[in-house]
């Protein structure tokens, strides 16, 4: 029987139903998951490889680590040092998932350790290929210089980039891996017939790409110390990495512990040792937090752009988000009601939201115009305050409440600039109406049943909201809060409608301030590596509502 008549056999009658379905799933997803490789994938991992040069205009020599060096200082060690740790503790849990899977359903599916291990190495020889061939792509725009620009000559040099020895040979790598992978894979299916085979073979490749990989992130974090001190040691400065590195990693470490001791306290049979347990957590949270204190000299060595960003990113967050949710709470309860105009209402506050956002700043940047016989200047006026200057403001807004009231404010409470509070107030204006329409719909699904239960058990509107509405709205409330704060870490476009050079700086965005790093200062590796700083502070923030908000969701 041939190669051919097996795969017709494997397909072929009820026994293949699974198979023909397995394909038939693949082959519907395939176009959806090139797209995603091409315009998601490969455009992150592209900006990765920028990230780790030096880039301006033109693709410079390989650095490393040196462009987060620079941004967030030797917090960037610590970064990829614990990214380490989260491969190998990633690889201990596929471990521990696949013995619970096996003990479960009485298996022993240790043959496919061979293909999985077969299969990670096909991924690492393709990401290989891509490293290999992307200098050598990117080197076509010098060669071109000269010669005529058409189409026949741009092929040419691509194949003879794709037909160098080192990339030729990457790619040889990868077909030869690619096919024993699915020989080995197939032979493996054929011969073992378990519907969890290939969940198998798949999670044996995850814990081999996962421990490799967080072995070679602390073996790069070590290489690139070393070599950042050899510099160092070239130029008779003292960099202090290993010292801050293992302060800071220790203080996380303790966090860490004081984190697992906590949650075990509860669990305590004697009152003795669950005081003992809170005396240790106790211990280890203030030994945790001194050895963290050392961040702030880290955060004073990095570029002063990206932190003071990371503030105005933060002042614009907790200006925008609390206030939001809760005035188009506020709103959907009350639009909820049955009463006459509710719709016109309705539409009037949505308005907002579908206005063209620029054309919306355009219009609040007239309103708060320094001029005096701007809108809100004059209503200033009418009311009898002072005209201010808004968006050519720099000062904080508690620094000038306390300069009305002729009180002095420290600097680190001066708040966001007048100018941010304009941008927080065109914000709010906007989202609110998309925030109330979303939570008049979970509003809609709580049922009417349990408000009368209550009412009849003689529990007041307030009570109504605060044990029964507000809890059933914690899935709306989880969903807006995570939208929202992760829209504000990525706010761009009306901000840089608002921005004005009188303000200091003081309405930049940390995406604008990429933005100002990649097309006025041409910096295209740093403002590549800022961009993964700003993507994994977004990560840690998301996991962070997550724990703390989304364990509190109530679904019913």
């Amino acid at each position: 029987m041939t190669i051919i008549q097996k795969i017709k056999s494997l397909v072929a009658g009820r026994s293949g139903k699974k198979v023909r379905d397995a394909l038939t799933g693949y082959i519907f997803i395939a176009p959806a998951t090139f797209l995603i490789f091409i315009f998601g994938i490969f455009p992150v991992g592209f900006a990765l490889y920028v990230s780790l040069h030096k880039w301006r205009i033109k693709r410079g020599a390989m650095i490393g680590l040196e462009n987060y060096v620079n941004a967030i200082d030797n917090l960037a060690y610590v970064a990829v040092f614990f990214l380490g740790i989260g491969g190998l503790i990633g690889g201990y849990f596929l471990i521990k998932k696949i013995l619970q899977e096996a003990c479960s359903h009485q298996e022993k599916p240790w043959l496919t350790i061979i293909p999985g291990i077969v299969h990670a190495f096909t991924i690492y020889s393709l990401g290989k290929w891509v490293f290999s061939a992307l200098p050598e792509v990117l080197s076509i725009a010098d060669k071109l210089r000269g010669l005529p620009r058409t189409q026949e000559v741009f092929l040419q040099l691509m194949g003879e980039a794709l037909r160098t020895e080192n990339v030729l040979r990457a790619w040889n790598i990868f077909l030869i891996s690619f096919v024993v992978g699915i020989v080995l894979g197939g032979v493996l299916l054929y011969v073992w017939k378990n519907p969890r085979n290939a969940n198998y073979q798949a999670l044996c490749a995850l814990v081999f790409l996962a421990i490799a990989g967080g072995i070679w992130l602390l073996y790069y974090t070590q290489e690139q110390i070393s070599l950042a001190y050899q510099k160092a040691f070239e130029k008779n400065i003292d960099p202090g990495i290993v010292p801050q590195f293992i302060t800071i990693t220790a203080g996380i470490i303790l966090l860490f512990l004081a984190w697992v001791i906590w949650k075990k306290a509860a669990t305590q049979a004697t009152n003795l040792r669950f005081w003992l347990y809170v005396l240790t957590t106790m211990t280890f949270l203030v030994g945790g937090w001194l050895l963290i204190g050392e961040i702030p000299t880290v955060v004073a060595s990095g570029d002063k752009d990206l932190w003071l960003g990371l503030k105005v990113t933060l002042y614009y967050a907790l200006g925008t988000v609390p206030f939001q949710l809760s005035i188009a709470l506020f709103l959907s309860i009350l639009l909820f009601q049955k009463f006459k105009g509710t719709n016109f209402f309705r539409i009037v506050y949505f308005i907002p939201y579908v206005t063209p956002a620029i054309a919306s700043a355009a219009i609040f940047r007239q309103m708060f115009s320094n001029r005096h016989s701007a809108p809100v200047n004059m209503l200033m006026k009418l009311i009898g305050l002072e005209p201010q200057q808004w968006l050519f403001e720099p000062r904080g807004i508690f620094t000038l409440l306390g300069n009305y009231f002729n009180l002095t404010t420290p600097e680190w409470m001066a708040g966001p600039s007048l100018a941010l509070v304009v941008v927080i107030l065109h914000s709010i204006w906007t989202y609110v109406g998309y925030d109330t329409v979303i939570y008049m719909a979970g509003l809609g699904n709580i049922s009417r049943e349990l408000v009368d239960a209550a009412e009849v058990d003689g529990a007041n509107r307030w009570e109504v909201f605060r044990y029964i509405t507000f809890p059933l709205l914690s899935p709306t409330t989880y969903f807006l809060s995570l939208i929202a704060i992760i829209g504000t870490f990525k706010a761009f476009n009306t901000i840089w409608i608002f921005r004005d050079s009188l303000a200091l700086g003081t309405t930049d965005t940390f995406s604008v301030t990429i933005f100002i790093e990649f097309f006025e200062k041409l910096r295209y590796g740093y403002a590549s590596a800022m961009a993964f700083v700003l993507f994994a502070i977004i990560l840690m923030l998301t996991f962070i509502n997550n724990k703390v908000q989304g364990e509190k969701v109530f679904y019913g």
